[in-house]
């Protein structure tokens, strides 16, 4: 199944069992999404439940607050990553902190979906990756890899009583994989270690998980080495067990990213085992960054390609640590 099949998928299943669950966003409904995730909805669940708004994404996280508040669980799409900093407000000022102050009396169950576009030439302003804009209390931050990911994690955000922002790829949507069938769930904040292996550990997110995988095939086939490649899957709380774990284990560690560096979930997860006395200690070199540069993305297919995170970039990066 497509990784946005699974979502779809995963969507209908949830809609169906939870009549409170509504869609809301631009051309989710008669168009079935930009990227055809919420195509047939509409026809099954009628326009009260897969609502096309207007394009305002402070009013779309806004209307998704209010239904969260008055008993609904409201699923926002965000056309573009991009966008989403007209919500800025509304998603991190209000919907993230008002469970904290309520006393917690407050619930709000909301999903707030976004894709970044990196890899097909839209340009600096509907490519953007920033998930670390989105490091607050009261808000959880996932960014899913697989298919199977993808609905799994999604299961859990839309039964969460909590905001998630849930991060896709648009270079994702398109790979297959195989999706557990029934109450398939994963929960949040639980890292996924996709290969193992005892010479490095490589923390990939989101659509860099594939270009990690690749390259540990080069690494084992043509080098010999063995690296863990894990995926976080939940940025927002991070499971630094697993990774703590696995660096304490191979004493090598590179995370790789399509956010710049400065400010990244990348350099947060180097930040934080650089703290841990029991992880920094066991390391043999320095860890390795491997993300976008800091400047926009480019808009002609060839500078995007040099601009992107590689396979070969991260085998050149694990080789130099490892020789």
């Amino acid at each position: 199944m497509s990784y946005a099949a699974a979502l779809r998928e995963t969507l209908r299943e949830e809609m169906r069992r939870n009549p409170n669950i509504v869609i809301l966003g631009e051309d989710v409904g008669l168009w079935g999404g930009v990227f055809t995730v919420t195509l047939g909805l509409l026809g099954e669940f009628g326009p009260q439940r897969v609502i096309d708004t207007p394009i305002s994404e402070a009013a779309i996280v806004g209307a998704a607050i209010g239904m969260a508040l008055a008993g609904l669980r409201p699923v926002a799409e965000i056309m573009y990553m991009d966008f989403i900093t007209i919500a800025m407000d509304q998603l991190i000022t209000h919907a993230a902190k008002l469970r904290f102050m309520s006393g917690g009396r407050i619930k709000l169950p909301m999903v707030v979906r976004t894709q970044y576009g990196i890899g097909r030439a839209y340009g600096p302003q509907h490519s953007q990756f920033v998930p670390s804009w989105f490091l607050q209390p009261g808000i959880k931050v996932v960014a899913p890899s697989t298919p199977a990911d993808a609905k799994g994690l999604l299961k859990a955000a839309l039964r969460d009583d909590n905001p998630v922002l849930f991060i896709e790829a648009a270079l994702l949507y398109e790979i297959t994989g195989p999706v557990p069938e029934g109450d398939y769930i994963v929960p949040l904040g639980a890292a996924d270690i996709k290969r193992k292996g005892s010479d490095a550990t490589i923390v990939a997110i989101s659509r860099t998980v594939l270009e990690a995988l690749k390259a540990a095939e080069i690494l084992s086939k043509k080098h010999g080495v063995e690296v863990e490649v894990i995926d976080p899957r939940t940025l927002y709380p991070l499971d630094l067990k697993t990774i703590a774990e696995s660096v304490k284990k191979t004493g090598r560690l590179v995370v790789v990213t399509d956010e710049i560096r400065s400010g990244s979930v990348a350099s947060e997860i180097v930040s934080r085992v650089a703290e841990d006395p029991d992880v920094f200690y066991s390391l043999e070199v320095t860890p390795k960054i491997v993300s976008s540069p800091d400047m926009p993305v480019p808009t002609p297919a060839p500078l995007e390609r040099a601009y992107m995170v590689s396979s070969e970039k991260i085998v050149n990066t694990v080789l130099s640590i490892i020789r």
